[in-house]
């Protein structure tokens, strides 16, 4: 994937400003930056749902304005809270997963014999497979996480985007999820993960790269060994803070204007 100088504007607002950005096999990516940064925006310009005001993207060899969009989502996954509140309560585990083949949601098609059983396996590669009989509104947040990355995953994408995935777990879980996303991603032919947050503590060591954003702007492009620091993320949280690492994960503390960590 690919974006060149990608500016959008609306209502006389500058939302994203020459976003440069270029993903390439085998990288696993953290979008990091603090709330109104233009996460969410990047996203839905790279998956066709915010047209840019200029600039050019392409992913999988497909350009924006010059392919058929609707056809290149089918290879590009996405894990969000409008998915997870879209959901039915009584809807079966298998069954959500089953609907990520054509992205439709709480269908009343019965799935085929052999749909099943790539749920099935599925529910296994995210290590769900005892609850494939479950309903999502007896699922925890955790479990519906990873039923949904099942979800998508039914698809094969060729791209993985996880938005905010975290969101709403509490901290025993939000660690077993990372640690389930580094097993997802050393698995064989696991799709390019694209995470995205603002928390500094579910960033873990097995993703490869992170691009920061600040005010709509490219602040850091690279390897998490060279954009981790404390004085690029205090520059991104315009506050003063420091990073630290432990074991496979990060964590970050506001220091005063003494020094000393709060």
């Amino acid at each position: 994937m690919e974006i060149k100088d990608l500016s959008v504007e609306r209502g006389g607002r500058q939302i994203l400003h020459s976003i440069n950005w270029k993903i390439m096999h085998g990288e696993h990516w953290i979008i990091l930056g603090p709330n109104g940064s233009g996460k969410t925006s990047l996203l839905a310009a790279l998956t066709g749902y915010l047209f840019p005001s200029s600039g050019e993207i392409s992913v999988l060899g497909e350009t924006f304005g010059k392919s058929d969009w609707r056809d290149l989502r089918r290879h590009i996954g996405i894990v969000s809270s409008t998915i997870h509140n879209r959901i039915g309560e009584s809807e079966l585990a298998i069954d959500a997963v089953i609907s990520g083949k054509e992205a439709i949601i709480n269908s009343w098609e019965p799935p085929s014999t052999s749909e099943r059983k790539d749920a099935l396996k599925i529910l296994r590669l995210v290590e769900c497979q005892n609850l494939f009989s479950q309903t999502w509104g007896t699922l925890s947040q955790g479990e519906r996480q990873r039923v949904l990355i099942g979800r998508a995953l039914m698809a094969r994408p060729k791209i993985l985007i996880l938005d905010e995935a975290c969101a709403g777990l509490d901290p025993v879980a939000r660690e077993n999820f990372s640690h389930f996303l580094r097993r997802l991603i050393v698995m064989p032919e696991s799709p390019t993960l694209i995470f995205v947050t603002h928390h500094l503590e579910e960033i873990s060591s097995a993703f490869t790269h992170v691009l920061m954003l600040r005010s709509g702007e490219l602040l850091a492009s690279g390897t998490l060994r060279s954009c981790l620091s404390s004085r690029l993320l205090s520059e991104m949280f315009d506050t003063p803070v420091r990073i630290r690492k432990r074991g496979g994960t990060y964590a970050l503390s506001i220091t005063s204007n003494n020094g000393v960590a709060v």
